[in-house]
């Protein structure tokens, strides 16, 4: 029976367990199990490359960054993002790939428009890192918004008027506005955001958070991490299964 699975921190929500499962369920896939392991420490990630017959799995939060030292290869994209959510095993080798660029760069780009020039993303951690990496090969021009003062970035309290009209794309990266903390959501001036802006959460739990409620309501276009998901999920299926 081939192997795959999820590693993360307090995952027992995963969205890859119960896609995986009615995937193989739907598809006819009897020679598979996906598991979800969870891991307080990154360093239990070693009994993980032990289990029998493992052929990959995917990495969440928070060890997208830190699983890395344990891996032999990464791929081009993973290695310039420096963040990886999808291991293969081959040959003996634990590559690294992301594929989170694949499914955010593929669900983005039917939305955008000429006007669709300059982004804020929320955030800073591995799931920002794909992120970042599409922009720049979309040609968007991005700044970082986070908590702490990072060197020519934005901090929460940075946000005016100006700044929300110069930025048409908002990208929320932080796990804020998660279930089951629904009724919270990124501290921005909201009432600044108009018609022509875009706002894209990664999260997909709820469908409609708090952040893009908010931009809704002020006649925004809104899109949640669903399709991300799907478009990454399908991806690292078919790296493990050498699908090019």
């Amino acid at each position: 029976m081939r192997q795959f699975g999820l590693i993360g921190r307090n995952i027992s929500y995963s969205f890859s367990k119960s896609y995986f499962a009615d995937k193989f369920i739907n598809e006819n896939i009897v020679d598979a199990v996906y598991n979800v392991f969870d891991l307080q420490q990154i360093d239990e990630v070693e009994k993980v490359f032990a289990t029998e017959g493992l052929v990959g799995f995917n990495v969440t939060i928070p060890y997208k960054q830190e699983i890395i030292p344990f891996l032999d290869e990464l791929s081009p994209e993973a290695k310039v993002i420096g963040a990886v959510n999808t291991v293969l095993i081959k040959n003996g080798k634990r590559i690294g790939h992301n594929t989170d660029c694949y499914g955010f760069h593929h669900s983005i780009l039917p939305l955008l428009d000429s006007h669709h020039k300059k982004a804020l993303v929320l955030g800073n951690g591995g799931a920002a890192k794909a992120v970042f990496y599409i922009l720049d090969e979309l040609n968007i021009a991005y700044k970082i918004v986070s908590r702490t003062i990072l060197e020519n970035q934005f901090t929460y309290d940075d946000l005016d008027e100006k700044i929300i009209s110069q930025h048409q794309i908002i990208i929320n990266c932080s796990p804020v506005g998660t279930f089951p903390n629904i009724e919270n959501a990124p501290l921005l001036p909201y009432q600044f955001i108009l018609e022509k802006h875009l706002l894209y959460d990664l999260i997909y739990n709820p469908p409609v958070t708090k952040f893009l409620e908010n931009g809704q309501n002020n006649g925004a276009k809104i899109k949640n991490g669903h399709e991300m998901l799907v478009l990454q999920a399908e991806k690292a299926w078919k790296i493990w299964n050498k699908v090019d």
